[in-house]
């Protein structure tokens, strides 16, 4: 069954207003700082470094939630392990790859396969100022032409 398979990524996760964003990427392309960054504009952290998926059984939503072994700790590339309050599981909304570059202006649409659920991706690899637009795209959503 659907619902009982989990998945372990090594990602990280926050939440804002309970929408998740799952931040993917190599190692050392910028999870975490990322992350941070989110949380000092006010989203909350879900887990870094490891993420556990999970799809809910009533909704068929993709959850994501942290291990018990690093719930509530954060890395901060040259500082250390940071202190966070823990947000809980989230129903994620939106992913950014940090990994792979957007060549287009205005890209088209692109999607993440998870858990047999679609969810939409960014592609942040290079992107400045990444933090605020990801904010505004987990508020708003992001104009779809085909869609007015």
């Amino acid at each position: 069954m659907v619902e009982d398979t989990k998945l372990l990524l090594h990602a990280s996760c926050v939440s804002w207003h309970d929408r998740g964003l799952l931040i993917l990427g190599a190692s050392g392309a910028g999870k975490s700082t990322l992350a941070v960054e989110m949380m000092a504009f006010g989203a909350a952290l879900v887990a870094d470094d490891q993420v556990i998926l999970r799809r809910d059984a009533g909704t068929g939503a993709v959850i994501a939630d942290c291990p018990d072994s690093i719930l509530g700790r954060i890395e901060a590339r040259g500082v250390g392990i940071l202190n966070a309050v823990p947000h809980g599981p989230v129903k994620l909304a939106l992913a950014v790859d940090l990994s792979r570059t957007e060549p287009k202006r205005l890209p088209d649409h692109h999607k993440l396969d998870l858990l047999d659920r679609a969810l939409p991706l960014v592609l942040g690899q290079g992107r400045v100022h990444l933090a605020p637009v990801l904010l505004q795209y987990l508020k708003a959503g992001r104009w779809d032409p085909d869609e007015t």
